[in-house]
């Protein structure tokens, strides 16, 4: 079976399509929250979620050749919506003996480092910052499953990732 439709048709009719969906799509649901920075478990949260609104909905699937994207933005919400629940919560990993913790100027450099990086990165274009966060999560994906998950054509993601992370590089040179 090639093709997300046929997958897809598979996949209402029983567990061996649906086991073939999850193989096809496995990695790149999981590098979406991997993206996010989520914990472990968070992730696997985003990532059951995620199969479990598709399986809800899978008879509604209009466009199977957009699955991937479809899991994508799925994916994306459900990250967003951890990251906001977990942004109102104290961890108490948190909290760790003094001697364990970095230098404040360790803290202060990397913390520096990681808002020039993310404030340049927020000034991409969308697709931009969503190639690189993909490519920077989740090295192990194929072009074709990049190309999918984004909806362009595998022979011109290698090129847009060389614009987009020059583009990025023009933003960090900026700020200095």
């Amino acid at each position: 079976m090639d093709s997300n439709t046929e997958v897809l048709l598979a996949a209402r009719a029983g567990a061996a399509g649906w086991e073939l969906l999850v193989e096809r799509y496995s990695r790149l649901v999981w590098s979406v929250p991997r993206s996010f920075r989520l914990s472990h478990a968070d992730a696997a949260d985003v990532y059951q979620c995620t199969w479990l609104c598709l399986a809800e909905h899978l008879t509604r699937v209009r466009q199977p050749e957009a699955l991937g994207t479809w899991l994508v933005r799925t994916a994306t919400r459900q990250s967003i919506a951890v990251v906001r629940a977990r942004g109102r919560e104290v961890s108490l990993d948190r909290w760790e003996p003094a001697s364990t913790l970095p230098a404040p100027e360790e803290v202060a450099v990397a913390g520096d480092r990681q808002r020039r990086l993310w404030t340049a990165l927020m000034t991409l274009n969308e697709r931009c910052q969503r190639l690189l966060c993909i490519a920077a999560h989740s090295p192990e994906l194929s072009y074709a499953q990049v190309a999918e998950a984004l909806g362009m054509k595998v022979t011109s993601v290698g090129q847009t990732r060389t614009r987009c992370l020059a583009a990025l590089r023009r933003k960090l040179e900026d700020q200095r």
